[in-house]
């Protein structure tokens, strides 16, 4: 099993709020792997939208994306993809 981790800045307007929160986790859900998300050393489950919007996470935090399992690298890959393209925002 594989296990990988990456950080990113939340570069849309809104951070995880609402939609970006919602598609956030439509996109973890789409992987068998375990993914979490973690900011200011706050662990939540990836898969979760209370979870996600729990973190409060804004424009320009920092948050950890850890994922854990058979399709980790490829769920990784694509929820950093998610967040660096701001969600589709602009």
């Amino acid at each position: 099993m594989t296990q990988v981790q990456a950080t990113v800045k939340l570069l849309n307007k809104v951070g995880l709020h609402a939609r970006p929160a919602a598609m956030f986790v439509q996109k973890a859900n789409e992987f068998k792997s375990e993914i979490k998300v973690e900011k200011e050393c706050r662990e939540v489950d990836a898969k979760s939208i209370l979870g996600i919007l729990s973190l409060a996470a804004e424009f320009n935090d920092v948050i950890t994306i850890k994922a854990n399992g058979d399709d980790a690298e490829k769920a990784l890959k694509e929820l950093v993809e998610l967040v660096n393209n701001k969600f589709g925002e602009e």
